[in-house]
This record gives structure tokens, sequence and C-alpha cells, in this order.
């Protein structure tokens, strides 16, 4: 929009410059033609002559000097008036110099300042107009003079009109530019808006990814380290070498497991138990190693059409379920817990009840430097992929756990 309406200015000022020495050249063409017709007497072509001359001149002067000027000022009227006093004195010798004068209605609003002066500066190009419009001024009485008067009126009402008409396109031009700049502005902020918000969503990125990474590593090293920490208290205070190395075995596979996990989380893959498993066979295989290691019986129930879910919704609720456990055997103390895993029709929703102590969910501590992520971190898994999570709880009643979300089924299909 901006490279048209330059392109249309240029035009204009183009035209402008080179209207009158233009004009001035058609009209000399057409006087020379008709000097035998027109002017027969000796004096009046070489005054013509002489005038055409003054008249070049001051066009060649113009051409160097109005390049030097964007706004009307005292010089630019200066040469509008030395060109309408030789301009009418030829319309008045000869006709066709008319053409020149014309000139005049294209460019006094470049060349002379304000409103007012340029309706007069355009009456003043009409009159001499008129006048060869009649063949000179009238001598045949009244009657030449009320034909003038009609042409000079006429002349000056369609200047009025196409006069109207310009003044409107200039309001147009500067309306147009006025939205050009604006456009040009909001432009300049949408770009500084978007480099911003690049900004943000890398730092934004960098937090969540910070996130992502140490959830994953509580959820293996600190769990894994959890467990071994409790596998080896109670091979230093048991005597019985059976339970002691039966203890000691299930220190080792624990390290085992959570030096696979912590590999796979710097790598961002799926948890290990979805290496080759779908998500319930992995959540059983938890759910048994769990068993093992705290003695709590836990069942775990599967309902819908079992289906292989993407990586990442998989990984989301048995990342979740690995916490939720967690959590139980340190601090339920419960008898009994029940995992239920259920497919429904664009969800599917994860429940992780027990019967243990309970608490008030408005009594939480804050998270602290040497704290797990707990209820924080599932709920954050949850969110990140469109899911929620919800926590019912009451003391000495249990806790029950329960996710939603979204129905994401990987390409590989079913189970």
């Amino acid at each position: 929009m901006t490279t048209a309406g330059d392109s249309i200015d240029r035009r204009r000022a183009l035209f402008t410059r080179l209207a009158p020495p233009t004009l001035l050249a058609l009209s000399g063409i057409l006087a020379i033609v008709t000097s035998d017709l027109i002017t027969p007497e000796l004096w009046k072509q070489r005054l013509v002559l002489a005038l055409v001359g003054g008249a070049v001149v001051l066009q060649l002067g113009w051409l160097w000097a109005g390049r030097r000027r964007s706004e009307p000022d005292w010089v630019s009227v200066t040469y509008f008036v030395l060109r309408w006093m030789l301009g009418a004195t030829l319309a008045l010798l000869n006709g066709f110099f008319a053409f020149f004068m014309a000139a005049g209605y294209f460019d006094a609003h470049a060349l002379v300042p304000g409103r007012r002066r340029r309706r007069l500066a355009l009456f003043a190009c009409s009159v001499p107009i008129s006048f060869a419009q009649i063949g000179g001024i009238p001598t045949d009485g009244a009657m030449g003079w009320i034909v003038f008067g009609c042409l000079l009126g006429v002349n000056n009402g369609l200047l009025t009109f196409v006069g109207r008409l310009s003044e409107q396109e200039e309001e147009r031009s500067r309306a147009r530019a006025v939205t050009i700049a604006e456009l040009q502005q909001a432009h300049e902020e949408n770009a500084a808006l978007h480099a911003q918000l690049l900004i943000q969503a890398r730092e934004a990125g960098v937090a969540d990814e910070r996130r992502r990474l140490a959830a994953e590593i509580h959820d293996t090293l600190a769990q894994g380290l959890t467990g071994i920490i409790a596998q080896l208290q109670v091979v230093s205070t048991t005597t019985d070498q059976k339970v002691a190395d039966e203890h000691v075995a299930r220190a080792t596979d624990l390290a085992r497991h959570s030096l696979g996990e912590a590999r796979r989380s710097v790598q961002n893959l799926a948890p290990e138990g979805l290496s080759y498993d779908g998500l319930p066979e992995a959540l059983r295989k938890t759910v048994d190693q769990w068993t093992k290691r705290t003695g709590v019986p836990t069942v775990l129930t599967v309902t819908g059409s079992a289906q292989r879910l993407h990586g990442e919704i998989s990984a989301t609720l048995l990342r979740i379920t690995q916490e939720a456990l967690a959590n139980v055997g340190k601090h339920a103390n419960a008898s009994r817990v029940g995992v239920t895993l259920s497919f429904m029709d664009g969800e599917v929703t994860l429940d992780v009840r027990d019967d243990g102590a309970g608490f008030n969910p408005l009594d939480l501590p804050n998270r602290t430097g040497t704290g797990g992520f707990g209820l924080d971190g599932m709920r954050a898994r949850a969110e990140r992929i469109a899911g929620s999570l919800t926590v019912e709880a009451e003391p000495g009643s249990g806790t029950a756990v329960s996710a939603r979300v979204p129905l994401v089924v990987d390409e590989r299909g079913t189970t």
C-alpha cells in the first residue's frame, strides 16, 4: 500500500512539473501554424516570440528551482504571477495560448499557499481563458461581455466542482497516509510483541522442562533411593540372614530399576515399564512390585476396552500411579489399596484408593526443598496433557486420588 501511494505521488508531482512547459510547447506550435490567420501583424508576431522566449526562460528556471521546494513559498508565488502575466498576454494575442494558461489549473495547489489564495489564482487563470474562448476582449457591445460573463461563470463552476473533488481526494490521501502510518506502527508493535512472546515461550519451555526433569528425577531416583534405604534399614536391624539376603536382593533390584529409569528420564523416553508393555501391563507390574516392597495388598482393576494409548498419556498415568503409591507407603499406613484404570468414551480415568489414615486437604504443608513433589507434581503432570486431578480425603477415612486425561490412541492400535 505504501509503495502504490508513493508511486501515485511521484507521478502527480512529475505531471505538475512538466505540464506547463508541455502546454507552452503545444500552444507555441498552434500559434505558429495560425500566426498568419490570428496575428497577421508583424509587431504582434514579434511580441508573441518575445513573450514565448520569456516564458521558456521562466520555465527552465523553475524546472531548476522548483525541485528544491516541496511546499509553496514566495518564490513559487512569484513564478506563478510572472507566468500568469506572460500567459494572459499571449492568450489575448492568440487564443491557443489558453492551453498554456490552463497549466495554472493543475499546479496552483503546489505553487500558491492557502485555500483562498488558490481559489483566487484559479479565478485569475479562468479570466484570460474566457477571453480566449470568445476571441479576445469584447468590442461589439454588451452582448460580448454577457457571453464573456457566462463563460467565466461556467469555467469557474467547473473549477469549483473539480477543486472540490481534488480536495476530497487530498483528504482521502491524508487519511490513507495516516492509516498507513498507524498500520506500520501496529506492525512494528506486533513484531516487538511477537519477539517478546517468543522469548517468554522459550523461557516457559525451559522452566517446564526443568519441572519435568525435576519430577522425573523425583519419581525415579528419589523413590528408588527411598525404597533402597527402607530395605537396607531392615537389613541393619535383623539377625536373620535369610531375611537380610532377601531385602538386599530387593534393594539391588531397586537400584537397577532406578538406574534404568534415570537414563530414560534424561533421554526423555517413556518409563521403563512402557518400553515393551501397554499401560495396563505396566501398571500391573508396578502394583506387584510395590506390594512386594511394602507388603500392603493392592488390587489393580481395568474396566472398559483397553487400548494402546499415546506414549505421553501412558507415561503420565504410570507416573501418577507411582507417586500415589509412594505417598501411600510414606504416609497412609494403609492395610489395603485399590488401583482402577477405566477406558471410557473420549477419556481415561485412574483411581488410587487406600483405607489409611487420610488427611485434611486444606491443611497440607507447603513443599520444601527436601520434600517430594506429591500432589502438586501429579496435578501438574495431568494438566500438562489437558487432564485434571482431584483428591478426596478425610482424616481416618483414607484417600482417593483420581486423574482424568484425554483418550489419545497410539497409531499401533489396541493392546
